[in-house]
């Protein structure tokens, strides 16, 4: 569809922007593209505002207008600047003194009267100032205009403490890839606990995570880690099952892991040179039903009494996520037309129904077992996290918070109201991905997020920072903005919709504070003018990935002194090819023959780039005395660049470095190839050596001592 060719904007796209999508936008080839009258609609909709002809249109953005001039915005997210929190009142017409009441987040009321007699208020609006409030999520109400809106006061920084600042070093992980002696085929969060050992001695300050998001138990191959079930809580696919306290209570479990059958599956699984998911999910799900009926009968009552603690802590939050899986395996098993949640019947759409209650009773003990692998996964998630305390680590676990979750999943089911409806996230068209992306996940309203008081954000927020000191956010941008296509619709016919950028740092940092956990945006891709340094300012960690420390104008690569102090420098991604990988050009040709590259010319031309690239990473090696300068890429082997990129990463003053685990065991295949699915096995490969090899591979070991800047790296 062509777009709208308005010099005027129209009553739709006024309406439009006022909800945050923008009419227009510039792409990556420097083109202002003008968004269709349908996408804007669409969007809309999705927001919940029904555009049908002009006039319905001209409506409702009289109707915004009006909402417009309330006295107060649904949800105020202020900074104390001396002690003061100031609140913008919109219109006029106020009492004076005004008199003010605040509902405090413990329950406690302040309140007083605002004599702003002395002040120059406009026609429009005027500013309430507020003394002494304490940091939380609060109620301001003004009785006497009976106004009201959510006030959160934010600290405005997020948490970074002085041994991060002094420099710090860590490893990448992808938990799942883990090979070692005791796992069932899958890394397990014992495995953290042996990784931490092995990289606590030496000096490592943290160890980065894949999303350990829950994932869909009744499909356990959908395994890509970015498209979970929900991110408020963890895939049980990494408990350790011999290390559950029940697992010494049960014969019935151990008869099970003695038997012949079992342990040729479980063989199977631990010696197949990709993560059998299907396999080792049936197996850890057939001896934790047995451990939870132990525990049911045998446990301490202290252990129980622990359980109920932790569901009580939980609430209806967990309830939902685990009657979803249940719900999810019932209609798994009668077909896989009737496992997306938007296609069940209205009452078992609606959390809260009458139907959905009944069914939660009939099906009670298979919803306690969901809260009971989930209370598991945790005491042993925090256990790991504790050896990391107890290793002497600077920041420990280093969670991943992926950008959005599957619009078929418990998140979406159980708070329909915060997402989009009919949208997804993606990206518009460019250079590298000419059709643009679809990435499948549905967005947060942003719209709604304000009306509730930013309270699912803060929920998702907190629930990542459990257990660790440090999370990435995966496309940070979307803090800003997020590309949304309506569903049904190409990348091409899609628009960007804003967020409020303040408020949401506001209510990361207050999080980011009370759970100490620091925080790290992967601003990586086409970033708007202006926001690294609104991350900056935040405390919010720059991820700088080697590769893309280039003017790609010139084509040379930054100098170490050029990155920023307030960086998470690495090696690469998840998405990215391994050291050797990239210097070797295996990621070309595998695109290649994944039909990435659609024209002969498009391949040339990528193969061309690659060798440009080689040369000036060399130049910039040489630069730093690394190398010799004008030294041949062609003599130069993947092991040596592998060597050269971690010295010059090391030389650089960013506070956090880290290598990935892939680059250590010397991996050529990838983790993931991006807008591939079934055509490649991503998400499975597993680590060439597996623990107990690596605790001994000394070249290992001396890859990532640059990263140490001079700490001795060693057991």
């Amino acid at each position: 569809m062509k777009p709208d060719k308005e010099t005027t904007p129209s009553p739709l796209q006024q309406l439009a922007e006022r909800y945050g999508i923008s009419s227009r936008f510039e792409n990556a080839f420097g083109t202002t593209v003008a968004v269709s009258s349908e996408t804007l609609g669409l969007l809309l909709d999705s927001m919940g505002v029904h555009i049908a002809s002009e006039a319905d249109a001209r409506d409702a953005l009289e109707l915004a207008k009006a909402r417009a001039t309330a006295k107060l915005p649904a949800s105020v997210v202020t900074v104390p600047r001396d002690g003061i929190c100031r609140v913008e009142i919109r219109g006029g017409g106020l009492p004076n003194p005004l008199e003010w009441r605040v509902v405090l987040e413990t329950g406690e009321q302040t309140s007083g009267t605002f004599d702003w007699s002395g002040m120059a208020p406009s026609e429009s609006r005027m500013v309430l100032e507020l003394t002494d409030l304490p940091y939380g999520y609060h109620t301001l109400r003004l009785p006497q205009v009976e106004a009201a809106t959510h006030l959160i006061v934010s600290p405005g920084q997020c948490w970074l403490p002085q041994e991060v600042k002094d420099g710090q070093w860590g490893i990448a992980v992808q938990l799942y890839l883990v090979r070692s002696a005791g796992n069932w085929g899958i890394g397990d969060f014992s495995d953290l606990v042996a990784l931490i050992g092995l990289a606590g001695g030496r000096g490592c300050g943290l160890l980065g995570l894949n999303p350990m998001h829950q994932m869909f138990l009744d499909d356990p191959e959908a395994a890509s880690p970015y498209s979970p079930a929900t991110r408020l809580y963890l895939n049980p696919i990494y408990i350790d099952v011999e290390a559950v306290p029940e697992w010494a209570l049960s014969r019935a479990a151990q008869d099970l892991a003695r038997s012949e059958v079992f342990q040729a599956k479980r063989e199977r699984c631990r010696a197949s040179a990709l993560v059998d998911y299907a396999g080792v999910t049936a197996l850890k799900l057939e001896a934790l039903r047995i451990l939870f009926t132990t525990f049911t009968d045998d446990a301490a009552l202290e252990r129980k009494a622990a359980f109920e603690t932790f569901r009580h802590d939980k609430g209806e939050s967990l309830r939902r996520a685990s009657l979803f899986q249940v719900l999810r395996q019932r209609f798994a098993s009668s077909g896989s037309d009737h496992v997306d949640w938007r296609a069940w019947s209205e009452d078992l759409q609606t959390c809260g129904s009458v139907a959905l209650e009944e069914y939660a009773r009939e099906h009670r003990d298979e919803v306690d077992f969901q809260d009971w692998l989930q209370f598991v996964a945790d005491e042993q998630f925090a256990l790991a996290a504790e050896a990391a305390r107890r290793k002497g680590m600077a920041v420990g676990l280093y969670r991943d918070l992926a950008v959005g979750c599957a619009a078929a999943g418990a998140e979406t089911w159980a708070n329909p109201d915060a997402f989009l409806r009919r949208s997804l996230v993606g990206a518009p068209p460019d250079i590298f991905n000419p059709a643009g992306q679809n990435w499948g996940l549905p967005p947060f309203d942003p719209v709604e997020l304000g009306r509730e008081g930013y309270r699912s954000f803060a929920e998702l927020i907190r629930a990542n920072m459990l257990h660790a000191g440090g999370l990435r956010i995966d496309h940070v941008m979307g803090l800003r903005r997020l590309f949304c296509i309506p569903e049904g619709k190409s990348p091409a016919e899609g628009a960007y919709v804003s967020f409020p950028l303040d408020d949401l740092l506001g209510v990361l940092a207050l999080e980011s504070q009370r759970q100490h956990c620091l925080v790290v945006g992967e601003d990586l891709g086409t970033v708007p003018s202006g926001f690294r340094e609104r991350l900056s300012a935040a405390n919010v960690l720059s991820y700088r990935v080697l590769f893309f420390e280039q003017d790609f104008d010139v084509g040379t690569f930054f100098a170490p002194d050029v990155y920023p102090a307030l960086a998470f420098a690495n090696t690469g991604s998840h998405d990215l090819p391994t050291l050797l990988a990239w210097w070797r050009g295996d990621d070309l040709v595998l695109k290649q023959s994944l039909g990435a590259f659609e024209t002969e010319e498009e391949t040339r031309s990528q193969h061309e780039r690659r060798a440009r690239e080689r040369k000036n990473i060399l130049a910039a090696f040489a630069s730093e005395g690394l190398v010799p300068d004008g030294s041949n890429p062609s003599l130069v082997t993947p092991e040596a660049f592998a060597r050269y990129a971690h010295r010059f990463l090391g030389l650089t003053g960013a506070m956090l470095l880290s290598t990935q685990l892939d680059d250590m065991t010397g991996e050529i295949d990838p983790v993931n190839v991006p807008g591939t699915a079934s055509e490649h096995p991503n998400w499975r490969r597993k680590y060439r050596l597996t623990l107990e090899e690596l605790a001994n591979d000394d070249q290992a070991w001396s890859l990532v001592e640059p990263l140490a800047r001079g700490k001795p790296v060693h057991a």
